[in-house]
């Protein structure tokens, strides 16, 4: 799939002087036959995969509770600083807009296509892409921003800068249309090399965003439809779905692939920050401990129930996915022994077979992971390799989020059968490499009655996906960001103190078992009171940060035509 995208990067070479807010493209084709052939159609369909119009969404994880960053939030969200030249809401309000620009321009000409003969089959597969574009973005900006401007044609600069907010339920209906039509144009498979837009991904999104919006039969019946196409399944091991080496499989149902060939690499920050510090990276981008007190245990309760966990050693008798999520303790990661301990100044060089400085450890290096944790998901020691050039998939949508969303569904629905079960069932199954049917061998969901059920689908969406992107939005839409942003992060004590008040005394990693709440956070609280960690930075999440600003400088434009949300 790599080799198969080179009109791809050079449409991302040209993107990437773009910086401007417009909301529609600044040239268009001037020739009156642009549009009317193949490669013209194809050059125009090829910017809709620009990477730059999607991944910077998965930005979104440090937003959430899964993250912390040393002792910082990092960003205005978890500050409650946000404001209309913040770039976080800046970035997705112009990148929705210009993609929405290039798929106006394409409905609006392509009937020269057919004047000019071209196959109506054929005409129907770029709308299709353009529509499924189209009804993506707009599914991004009524969930962050809610009313906003509906522009389903071409318009000039001056055009777009006088146009008011359309009311959100005016433009999900719009959205939805769009991605009926995209669902009936676009193949189910355009072949294995093949990088677009299908009728799978078009019911996936679809349910995305019905989801979103509380759309609950909506969701379903996308999900569904998803699903009846037998075009998708489970990878067999979860971790293997994240390797850079993986390529594409029949679980990613909407990715962009990334190729060293082409210099369309992962973020560099991103890499360097994921690295442990033996490996030469910066360990810094790490899972909160509200993360690791998700996971349940094998007898499939919360850590504060199951007699099976031991604080101590927090990786045992877990969720498999827990391990393969987060680095677990003493075991070997990117060519080295991980163990974060205070009281452990050499780890072993797994090339080599030789000790060395443990730079994993705080008591080494400052520097080092300041909770303990360091993510393993997709990263790998491949990653130290060409010059730290990573070329992991952008995976957007995949199966067991089609299935988690389908239950998620029927569950508010109250339509709750076996079709609900056996949905989370496949997805919890795989994390134990293990059939379905096989419930003796994994925590197998049975509770049949809705309140169980949500709290049990939302915390599988939480560890399921977790570093992809997706929770902040699910704390968003569940209305819980209050709960969960509104508190510290927790972090390992300094470097002395933790040797001295918490290994020599024989309470690492965690002195005691946090509490866990019917929503499946984690109390740390006991924890810092009785002086076995500390309190990292505070996260700040009012009220008004469920909808995003919008910009100041569209505002601006719009002559008064475009308002605020309220309380900025």
């Amino acid at each position: 799939m790599k080799k198969n995208i080179i009109i791809i990067i050079a449409a991302a070479l040209a993107f990437a002087s773009c910086v401007s807010m417009d909301m529609t493209p600044k040239s268009q084709g001037n020739s009156n036959s642009w549009y009317t052939t193949e490669t013209e159609l194809n050059m125009a369909v090829n910017e809709f995969y620009v990477l730059g119009y999607w991944d910077y969404l998965i930005a979104q994880e440090q937003w959430s509770d899964n993250f912390t960053y040393r002792n910082t939030n990092r960003n205005a969200i978890l500050e409650g600083t946000v404001n209309g030249q913040t770039w976080d809401a800046y970035t997705i309000w112009q990148q929705a807009y210009k993609l929405i620009a290039r798929a106006n321009s394409l409905l609006d000409k392509i009937d020269r296509a057919r004047e000019a003969g071209m196959d109506e089959a054929q005409v129907r597969r770029y709308e299709g892409e353009a529509y499924f574009s189209r009804a993506c973005k707009y599914g991004d900006l009524v969930f962050f921003f809610g009313d906003v401007p509906y522009i389903d044609t071409y318009q000039t600069i001056q055009e777009a800068e006088k146009n008011g907010r359309t009311p959100k339920a005016e433009v999900i209906a719009k959205m939805y249309a769009d991605f009926d039509l995209a669902a009936e144009y676009l193949p189910a498979d355009w072949g294995v090399n093949a990088v677009h837009f299908t009728k799978g991904a078009a019911y996936a999104m679809k349910a995305r965003y019905a989801l979103y919006n509380g759309d609950w039969a909506v969701a379903a019946e996308a999900a569904q439809n998803c699903i009846k196409l037998g075009n998708y399944a489970l990878e067999a091991d979860y971790a293997d779905i994240f390797w850079q080496s993986t390529g594409f499989i029949k679980e990613k149902i909407f990715a962009i692939p990334r190729s060293i060939e082409n210099s369309v690499l992962l973020d560099q920050w991103y890499v360097n920050n994921s690295l442990p510090r033996n490996a030469g990276g910066y360990a810094a981008y790490t899972p909160s401990w509200d993360l690791l007190a998700a996971y349940l245990c094998t007898d499939g309760k919360p850590i504060d129930e199951s007699p099976l966990f031991n604080s101590l050693k927090p990786f045992e008798n877990r969720d498999p996915r827990c391990a393969k999520t987060i680095v677990e303790f003493n075991t070997m990661h990117c060519g080295f022994e991980f163990d974060p301990s205070p009281a452990t100044k050499k780890v072993t060089n797994a090339s080599t077979g030789a000790q060395q400085d443990n730079q994993d450890s705080r008591i080494v290096n400052q520097y080092a992971s300041y909770n303990g944790l360091l993510l393993k998901k997709g990263v790998d020691a491949t990653w130290t390799e060409n010059g730290k050039q990573v070329q992991c998939d952008y995976t957007i949508m995949r199966y067991a989020d089609v299935l988690l969303m389908y239950a998620e569904a029927k569950i508010e629905l109250n339509q709750i059968d076996d079709s609900v079960l056996d949905a989370i069932n496949q997805v919890r199954a795989r994390a134990y490499q293990v059939s379905p049917s096989a419930k003796t061998l994994y925590p197998a969901v049975t509770a049949t009655d809705q309140a169980t059920l949500r709290q049990t689908v939302r915390l599988e969406r939480r560890v399921e996906l977790a570093f992809e992107g997706l929770r902040y939005r699910d704390l968003i839409r569940w209305r819980l960001a209050e709960k969960a942003l509104n508190k510290f992060n927790y972090i390992n004590l300094a470097p002395a103190d933790c040797l001295d008040k918490v290994v020599n005394k024989g309470y690492w990693f965690w002195g005691q078992t946090p509490e866990i709440d019917e929503d499946g956070m984690a109390d740390f609280a006991p924890l810092k009171a009785a002086g076995l960690c500390e309190e990292g930075a505070k996260r700040i999440f009012p009220a008004r940060q469920y909808l995003l600003p919008i910009p100041t400088h569209d505002i601006e434009l719009s002559g008064g035509n475009l308002t605020n949300n309220e309380g900025y």
